[in-house]
């Protein structure tokens, strides 16, 4: 196939139509796309109560004074930092100025950033492949699940996602004009992106030089010296802030929160560099993140030891069959004797000492076999030395995105996707520099989209599941560009309507087997065969209205799962999609987290006694109280707005302070509580000190939360309070 697909300006169709001057057809449905997709963000919008503690904390906190604000403190004492860079944080903190500090407030520039993607998105693949790619790009991105989940939230992720379609934009705008200054402001908005998410920013990077390098007429050696002049400016904006925390001195800056070596550099190469690669390190500074989706927290109260609360009682024998021949964090399923299959994945059980399979979400607690923090094979969710947040992204392998727990999150149209790929090779002749417009886009977005199918395909290292947001603009344009390209080709090959017809069946027969791994098919699931069926007669009366029948045959499930991830449950603290009803397991070993004993939007619960204890008793001081981590001080920061010394930094695996360093600011009269339970990496110092210096305050009894918020290893042990003075 030979024809070339010319750009949407030379394809006149009905929604070029222009009803106003400027305004088409084309243009009100984006805006219509806009409007719906803001109403699905905003859909049970107080379920995400607080959001991601740990990073509203820090918002808290940046509030409170300019040197908290720049080096991005995680608590208002300005011990450490959050292990991210700033920008993201920035602009957060700038919306909580305004709106008040609240889930809400802080997720809101992601919703915004999720919202404004929409049209940026179409007009990039509607310069390439027209009008109808383009709609069809954003319609499909806006119903991509982890889209909605991850903007929902205040993680990052969402504005990320925004700043890397501003700098392709750029970088088209680079290829077409040939101008360095457009192809330096790509270069400068990546470079931005890195400051909001680090290296993650860096993925569809390949994929914007490859498309000035061969769709520009440029010459080869200029084209060499250009990209070397951008790049050189993209390092110089992404190691900005970088530099500049690394030449304050330490004693005038906080501790860089999850690094090895207190500075940004080690951060960025370390902890979110090697670490995202492969598990080659402990669990100590594990990724930011707050109870997960559907696990208890109990920090200040007794836990809970019910089934409810994901304690897994006696393993059943098919549980235990699925995983004979498994490894730990392994994907497995098995089939209960009411008929129901549950999907999860292999742990070991307390007091067992064999694997069996366990339902998504339920994480082990009190595995014998795990391994301690900063353990050399174990580590929060480290799986016994295996993947990271297997729970959330299964194991490294070329099926990682086509099963549970991965699948739900963007891959219902990840065939159709695929398919088109393929077809944009055969869209036009191959020219140098590329001339179509097809193969452009085939570039930005089949090589954005591939390069992120194969990377979080095969990384072992630290994975989880809401970067899954990464496709989703890249998918939605291919989706788009393969359904054009097809609509095109139809005109003058009546035989293209099969391979639309094979593509959509090979896509239906996927949702099919992903939403039967999370215990959701149904019934009316069938009706989109129905629908495929009903496009394939409509095609003797209307070609239009026959191809829109048959992809919205592909559409309805992904619209569903879309739908369930807002308005059931809470993406609270990890944004994640709907994981159906695999979740609703039965009683004991089954059991998933209970939904409604959860306080509202998964926020750590406050101990209250205690806040109104460490109020009256530390009016003057500097510090409320010292905790061993982010996790058990995080809600406390939100609660009071004072400042809680993380003596672990995140998760317990920093050296932020010495029992040296905490026996110094009692002298000084800034510390006097201390809540401890062990579990960071100086915890027997600290012990000791304690036993020797302080003594217990009777009468509190709380829960501490280990990393992520669970109860497993690193978390559920008894905390107390201490008293120094």
């Amino acid at each position: 196939m030979t024809t070339e697909t010319l750009p949407s300006q030379t394809q006149p169709s009905m929604l070029s139509k222009k009803i106003l001057p400027g305004v088409t057809v084309g243009v009100l449905i984006i805006v219509g796309l806009m409007t719906a997709s803001f109403a699905m963000h905003m859909v049970n919008i107080d379920a995400i109560g607080n959001a991601n503690e740990y990073y509203t904390a820090a918002v808290k906190s940046m509030l409170q004074s300019w040197s908290n604000f720049f080096f991005i403190a995680a608590e208002p004492g300005g011990s450490v930092t959050v292990d991210k860079p700033p920008l993201g944080l920035w602009i957060e903190a700038v919306f909580a100025y305004f709106l008040g500090v609240s889930g809400f407030s802080v997720s809101l520039p992601n919703i915004l950033a999720g919202v404004f993607s929409i049209p940026l998105l179409y007009s990039m693949v509607k310069k390439y492949m027209g009008e109808l790619a383009g709609i069809v790009a954003g319609l499909v991105m806006g119903i991509t699940p982890v889209f909605l989940a991850t903007n929902r939230n205040n993680t990052m992720d969402g504005m990320l996602v925004f700043t890397l379609l501003l700098a392709a934009w750029a970088f088209i705008r680079a290829t077409e004009t040939g101008k360095l200054h457009w192809l330096l402001l790509g270069g400068f908005i990546v470079g931005l992106g890195f400051n909001i998410k680090m290296l993650q920013a860096f993925l569809p990077l390949p994929a914007f030089y490859a498309l000035y390098f061969f769709g520009s007429k440029e010459g080869w050696l200029r084209k060499l010296i250009n990209l070397g002049i951008a790049t050189v400016l993209l390092v110089a904006v992404s190691l900005s802030w970088a530099i500049a925390v690394d030449l304050t001195p330490v004693d005038n800056r906080p501790y860089i929160g999850s690094s090895e070596d207190n500075t940004v550099m080690g951060l960025i190469f370390g902890h979110n560099g090697i670490s995202r690669l492969e598990n080659n390190r402990g669990g100590g500074n594990t990724p930011p993140s707050g109870p997960q989706s559907g696990q208890p927290s109990n920090n200040g109260t007794q836990p809970q030891q019910n089934p409810g609360q994901g304690q897994i009682q006696g393993a059943p024998p098919a549980a235990l069959s699925a995983c004979a021949s498994q490894t730990e964090g392994s994907a497995c399923s098995f089939t209960l004797q009411n008929g129901n299959t549950i999907e999860g994945s292999c742990i070991v059980p307390p007091n067992q000492s064999v694997l069996a399979c366990a339902p998504q979400g339920m994480n082990p607690q009190n595995t014998p076999n795990r391994q301690p923090n900063n353990a050399p094979n174990g580590g929060p969710n480290a799986q016994n030395g295996n993947t990271p947040f297997s729970n959330e992204t299964g194991s490294p392998g070329i099926f990682r995105f086509f099963t549970s727990p991965l699948s739900k999150q963007m891959s219902w149209l990840l065939p159709f996707a695929l398919i088109s790929v393929a077809l944009a090779l055969f869209g036009s002749r191959i020219k140098l520099p590329i001339e179509s417009g097809v193969h452009k886009a085939l570039i930005l977005w089949g090589g954005w989209l591939m390069t992120c199918v194969v990377f979080f395909s095969m990384v072992s290292g630290i994975f989880h599941s809401y970067y899954a947001i990464m496709l989703a603009p890249a998918l939605g344009a291919m989706v788009g560009i393969g359904f054009a390209q097809l609509y095109q080709w139809s005109k003058s090959r009546n035989w293209v309507i099969v391979g639309l017809i094979l593509a959509v069946l090979v896509t239906l027969g996927f949702q099919f087997f992903a939403a039967s791994q999370y215990n959701e098919f149904s019934w009316w699931m069938l009706g989109t065969g129905i629908l495929l069926g009903l496009g394939i007669l409509l095609m003797s009366v209307s070609r239009r209205v026959a191809y829109a029948v048959i992809l919205s045959a592909a559409l309805v499930i992904p619209a569903y799962w879309s739908i369930m991830t807002v308005t059931d449950g809470t993406d609270s603290n990890l944004p994640t999609a709907y994981a159906g009803q695999s979740q609703d397991g039965q009683d004991g070993f089954l059991a998933s987290p209970a939904k409604n004993q959860r306080p509202q939007g998964g926020d750590r619960v406050v101990n209250t006694e205690l806040v109104d204890y460490l109020q009256a008793n530390t009016q003057g001081m500097k510090y409320m109280m010292a905790v061993p981590s982010s996790q058990q001080g995080a809600q406390y920061v939100i609660e009071t707005g004072r400042p809680v010394l993380y003596m672990g930094g995140f998760s317990g695996g920093d050296a932020v302070v010495t029992a040296d360093d905490l026996a110094q600011l009692v002298a000084n009269g800034d510390l006097r509580y201390i809540l401890f339970s062990g579990g960071d990496r100086n915890s027997q110092e600290i012990s000791n000190w304690l036993a020797n210096s302080c003594t217990v305050v009777d009468g509190f009894s709380v829960t501490q939360n280990g990393p992520q918020g669970q109860s497993g290893p690193g978390g559920g042990q008894q905390m107390k309070l201490y008293d120094c003075q």
